[in-house]
């Protein structure tokens, strides 16, 4: 069984790693929405490469579609592709581009537009109860992204259809790419606002695998209507010097900086490997 808090660190190294060679993409956002990821794909998503086109497999939008590093590190570490197709990550003629494209195995749809990736979640929800199937379908926004008004309207319909199969996490890590959002755009009383579209709120921390864990089985269970997780957590969490930075939105770490991430990746990995037996 994969132990989730050791394969989060893993994975982290992947994403610095493939930015520091590709000279591109949004370390911030990745490393805030990693330990998201590996939940879903190491624990409840049921997909996997040897059924992409099942028709019972779970959906998966990232609608956060810059975060897209993240979302093949995990693809190619669960064999959805070669993890050596990475190394051409936004190269020429490349089908690994800086966000997702369903060209690639995994990937349901493109994303990247933001405010799109929870409404064509909906419908793929609504056409699950329309076909009688059992599937449930999982989207990941960014926080910055809720400003967008086609967000609010797939609040509303999901609700209204009482789409119970449907689970929306935000990435609530408070930073976009111009600064706080509250800021840019007040965020304040985010849970009553989706609760007032007739959503089921959960609040978990969102760097913390065990306790996204316990939310994520938790909103299997509501039934009439949506589960959102407002997932609390750190841009950059992982890297000091990236934590709570705006400037890490999309930067790419120069030599000495990748170095000091790695070293300080790995350190915490080995605590987390020792700490629990791996």
């Amino acid at each position: 069984m994969v132990n989730l808090k050791v394969k989060a660190y893993e994975l982290r190294k992947d994403i610095v790693t493939l930015i520091y060679n590709a000279g591109c993409g949004h370390i911030g956002g990745d490393l805030s929405v990693i330990d998201i990821l590996v939940v879903l794909y190491y624990k409840h998503l049921n997909c996997s490469a040897d059924k992409l086109d099942h028709p019972d497999r779970d959906r998966f939008v990232l609608s956060k579609g810059h975060a897209a590093e993240a979302l093949y590190c995990v693809l190619a570490d669960r064999g959805f592709f070669p993890k050596s197709d990475l190394d051409n990550y936004s190269g020429y003629k490349s089908q690994y581009i800086g966000h997702p494209n369903n060209r690639v195995n995994g990937i349901e749809v493109n994303t990247g537009s933001l405010g799109h990736g929870l409404p064509i979640a909906v419908g793929m929800a609504l056409a699950g109860k329309m076909d009688d199937k059992d599937y449930r379908v999982y989207t990941v926004l960014g926080d910055g992204e809720l400003a967008e008004g086609s967000v609010w309207e797939g609040v509303m319909a999901a609700s209204h259809y009482r789409l119970d199969n449907l689970t929306a996490i935000v990435d609530r890590n408070k930073l976009q790419i111009s600064g706080w959002t509250k800021e840019v755009m007040s965020q304040d009383r985010l849970e009553e606002k989706w609760s007032a579209f007739g959503w089921q709120v959960i609040t978990s921390p969102g760097n913390d695998v065990e306790a996204i864990d316990r939310a994520i089985e938790e909103a299997k269970t509501i039934k009439g209507r949506p589960t959102v997780i407002i997932a609390n957590t750190t841009k950059g969490c992982g890297v000091s010097f990236m934590e709570n930075q705006a400037g890490w939105h999309h930067r790419v770490p120069n030599a000495e900086e990748y170095a000091k991430a790695m070293e300080e990746l790995e350190a915490q990995l080995q605590v987390r490997r020792v700490s629990l037996g791996g």
